[in-house]
């Protein structure tokens, strides 16, 4: 069972091993034994890496009993093999968004940004669970100039699911980096996959007619689904949505 616990845990770990790059982490240090431990109880594991370098720096003991990945030899291309086919697509947008965010976080030279996440992964037993995961930027002048990304993946298969649509935030809100509770899975877009899929095909420039085509259904059908997705959403059209779809980085 989840054991909420305060998130400054992650903060005093940066402090600590920031000015050494986050090399040589050490698994008596106090603040890492205690770290662990919630990672154990909670199902959940983290990741630091340089974005500079596209390189792990570190992974913690857990990674290996949940998706199967020795620390020590993690890379980015086990999440894609990990990753269900259906999110596939939407793990590459996020995963090119990672990229601007650094490049954002970087050219200000301070603070920080979040992008947060749900995702399914298989873990060792072959079964696809839901994650959290909670990319956390930095910049850190020490030893250089550099932004290094903090992740924390949570198991939440515990929790409530929704309906439709996943969660999902980009910005510098740092409550929302916080341990997962109903109230942040339900931050994001609730489009069912339907209507993520006409979004997409309206946003590739395709009319009513082309994509009631494509995926043989009524023009009304499509017509349906574009009126039911502004009025979710509270949009007056569709080109605000994309272009707040494409800031998010999901599109």
């Amino acid at each position: 069972m989840a054991k909420p616990y305060s998130y400054s845990i992650f903060f005093d770990f940066i402090e600590s091993y920031m000015p050494s790059g986050f090399l040589n982490i050490k698994a008596d240090d106090p603040i890492m034994q205690q770290l662990n431990r919630l990672l154990e109880e909670n199902d959940q594991f983290i990741t630091v890496a340089n974005l500079a370098q596209i390189k792990f720096l570190y992974a913690s003991d857990r990674i290996r009993q949940v998706i199967g990945v020795e620390p020590d030899q993690l890379n980015p291309s086990h999440f894609v093999e990990v990753c269900h086919t259906d999110d596939l697509s939407r793990l590459g947008l996020l995963r090119a968004q990672t990229f601007v965010v650094e490049k954002e976080v970087l050219e200000t030279k301070t603070g920080s940004a979040l992008v947060s996440f749900t995702i399914r992964l298989r873990n060792t037993a072959g079964v696809y669970f839901t994650c959290l995961c909670q990319a956390y930027f930095f910049f850190t002048p020490i030893p250089h100039n550099e932004v290094f990304l903090l992740m924390v993946i949570s198991n939440v298969d515990s929790f409530e699911t929704r309906k439709h649509g996943f969660h999902h935030y980009k910005g510098k809100d740092l409550s929302n980096f916080r341990f997962p509770d109903i109230d942040l899975l339900n931050i994001g877009p609730d489009f069912s996959s339907r209507e993520m899929e006409i979004i997409k095909l309206i946003e590739s420039g395709m009319s009513s007619k082309e994509i009631a085509d494509k995926l043989f259904l009524s023009v009304h059908t499509v017509n349906t689904h574009r009126r039911n997705i502004l009025q979710n959403c509270g949009k007056c059209n569709i080109s605000n949505l994309i272009y707040e779809l494409q800031e998010q980085g999901l599109l």
